[in-house]
């Protein structure tokens, strides 16, 4: 992946999402008759052979849910032309090539992945895959036009020689693929037009699906529901269980509202097709501008819609996206209405790594995050949505960011799962790097088998977690009675299994005593690598904790509860080479010294790695010191990292009061 087109990329997206969504939306409306009219033809669910390596007490398995290939807009643009079925070669172990295109027009540079990956999806951005179908394939009504040999660059005098020249370039041809000559005067040819693309995403999904007893390699149909109201990015992956789908996918252009997006998702898939299950998982919050977790609930006008819309986006979005290529979405410090500090959340965040602070929204909506400016709010992380969550099931009995934690990559090259410090270093252009970048993240699941109903259950139950990279594992139980000495015991797991409650599950108060706390199983296995790039040690395990205090501020405590701190000279930063300190394992059974039986409050785990070279850090290294960029020798930009992992939460709630119990009964009704 080149990182100096990542800027490109993020400007594309920012016109995307607010210039062409807000200009042509009317394009992308579908009136209830045509919703009407459309013909679901439910095709019988295939049949697989039963996996051979099952385990009752499940695995982990590593996957990307969220790659764009040259079927988005912006990948296009910026002359990526993997298609969906390059993507899932680079995920199974093949070689592709991604931009930059010699003068004929095809790709040069080879990307090959370390490991294969488990499971994978691409997710193309829905709004715009009509418009780039109709201008990229030959066999296209309106392939010729003026309008559609602009978008694909040709007939252009001059290439962008300056960041103006590049915002007007990229306007003028993103704006040419929405043209009335390319789509016509009603919209309506860009609108029939998804359907190829489509069924391409589809049929590509399935071509890579494992069926057989091996269960090798997971696909799931997706796509990307990219809405960035004033360039403030809500976007959400949305990924089927099966090969069963909607008809088309229902997009920014075509819902704005991403709550009435989820509804019709749950109405038109989940309860209108036999075999249909879907979920939405949130992405890159952390450029939201206070947007992405707002405890609101458009179109209700009663507390019982309240309710059911709560409950509507805790079972569509079960999992989020804690970190991907532009940034760590967990937790930022200094925000307000946030007690503690977290030295670990000032972790690969895009804005403000090496420049002045972001404004505070303050409770407020911000706007132009996608391209550097807007603010930064408590909405924008994962970790106070969990708490805002924890506020609203007070107030509602029902909480709607009851959510588990997942990471991905975001890559526009098709390159999915391309993790490693070391490939965003290798052969880069140092002074036209994009350095508050990173490689992105990896989903990790715990299932029984790989195959997508095991999979996907495991996402609708939480049972998730998500990395910066390394395929660490981490396990994270909680319960009443778990055994203290159970780190010392052969059967761990299904000990564990047996006397608590796995990520992803919820603890109440009832049956237990005056003076009891809840008793929390963390473990992790570090990455074992591969020769050429061995894994890290692990340096520690940390519990989150985080409640409502007085006057509804959001608390949080991270407490050490496995491994030390690492001393500083566990890394050599002028040879890259760890101490060799750390540990393969860790392992713990912590208890919470502070806990209170009638506060609700949520826990989940992180895992460390010992500190290593940042990308940035070995791209300067591969350089002679008379020709190494400022950047190299910025004192603001990180010159190592520590790797990570999420576990997904355990929350605990008391008994919930009757009047909370008897609203969200009667929401059912």
């Amino acid at each position: 992946m080149q990182t100096n087109r990542r800027l490109s990329i993020l400007l594309v997206l920012g016109f995307l999402a607010s210039g062409l969504l807000s200009t042509s939306g009317c394009r992308g409306s579908v009136t209830d008759e045509e919703i009407a009219e459309q013909t679901i033809a439910t095709a019988p669910r295939l049949t697989r052979e039963p996996c051979r390596d099952r385990d009752p007490q499940r695995r982990a398995l590593f996957g990307d849910l969220h790659v764009h290939t040259s079927y988005s807009m912006d990948a296009f643009l910026f002359d990526t032309r993997s298609t969906p079925r390059d993507a899932y070669r680079f995920a199974q172990g093949e070689t592709i090539a991604i931009a930059p295109l010699d003068a004929e027009g095809k790709s040069t540079r080879p990307q090959k992945i370390d490991r294969p990956l488990d499971f994978a999806a691409v997710t193309d951005h829905a709004e715009n895959i009509a418009n780039v179908a109709l201008c990229t394939r030959p066999e296209s009504p309106v392939f010729s036009s003026e309008s559609c040999r602009v978008y694909r660059g040709e007939n252009v005098e001059e290439r962008p020689t300056s960041f103006l020249d590049l915002v007007r370039f990229v306007k003028r041809r993103s704006l040419a693929s929405l043209s009335d000559e390319v789509c016509g005067e009603d919209g309506r040819r860009c609108r029939d037009a998804i359907d190829a693309p489509w069924q391409d995403i589809q049929t590509a999904a399935e071509s890579f699906y494992d069926r057989s007893e091996e269960c090798a390699f997971t696909t799931f149909v997706a796509y990307e529901y990219s809405l960035s109201p004033e360039m403030s990015k809500v976007h959400r992956n949305i990924v089927f269980k099966s090969e069963i789908t909607l008809p088309r996918p229902i997009h920014a252009l075509d819902e704005p509202e991403p709550l009435v997006m989820l509804r019709r998702l749950r109405d038109e898939c989940v309860d209108g097709i036999d075999g249909c299950d879907v979920i939405s998982i949130p992405h890159n919050s952390n450029l939201s501008d206070g947007r992405m977790f707002r405890t609101e609930y458009p179109g209700t006008t009663n507390r019982i819609e309240e309710v059911r819309s709560a409950r509507l986006r805790a079972e569509m979005e079960p999992v989020v996206e804690i970190m991907q290529i532009k940034g760590d979405s967990e937790c930022r410090n200094g925000l307000s209405g946030v007690n503690g500090v977290d030295e670990l959340c000032n972790f690969e965040k895009m804005r403000g790594m090496t420049s002045t602070a972001i404004p505070d929204c303050e409770g407020e909506i911000g706007s132009g995050a996608l391209i550097g400016k807007g603010c930064v709010d408590r909405n924008d992380f994962a970790r106070y949505a969990l708490i805002a969550g924890l506020a609203e099931e007070e107030r509602l009995g029902v909480n709607p960011f009851q959510f588990g934690f997942g990471a991905s990559t975001d890559e526009h090259d098709g390159t999915m799962g391309n993790v490693g410090e070391w490939t965003d270093a290798a052969g880069e252009d140092a002074s036209a790097s994009r350095t508050n970048t990173n490689p992105g993240g990896l989903f990790g699941v715990y299932a029984e088998e790989n195959s997508r109903v095991a999979i996907f259950d495991a996402l609708a139950r939480r049972e998730t977690f998500g990395t910066s990279g390394p395929r660490i594992e981490p396990r994270f139980y909680g319960g009443w009675d778990l055994d203290p000495d159970l780190c010392d015991r052969p059967d761990t797991i299904a000990r564990a299994d047996a006397e608590g409650e796995p990520m992803g599950g919820l603890l109440s108060n009832r049956g237990i005593l005056p003076g009891d706390a809840p008793h929390f199983l963390v473990s992790a296995l570090k990455d074992t690598g591969t020769p050429e790039h061995p894994g890290g040690q692990l340096e520690r395990i940390q519990i989150v904790k985080g409640w409502v205090g007085e006057n509804g501020v959001y608390e949080q405590r991270v407490y050490d509860v496995a491994g030390s701190v690492a001393q500083s000279s566990a890394l050599d930063l002028d040879t890259c080479e760890p101490s060799g300190a750390g540990s393969d394992s860790l392992c713990s059974v912590w208890t919470d010294p502070e806990f209170d039986r009638d506060k609700r409050a949520v826990y989940y785990s992180r895992v460390l790695e010992m500190p290593s070279c940042r990308w940035t850090r070995l791209l300067c290294l591969q350089l002679d010191r008379s020709e190494r960029p400022s950047s190299c020798e910025d004192p603001l930009l990180p010159q190592s990292i520590r790797e990570r992992a999420w576990t997904s939460p355990i929350w605990y709630s008391p008994a919930p009061e009757m009047e909370n119990v008897d609203i969200a009964a009667q929401s059912e009704h």
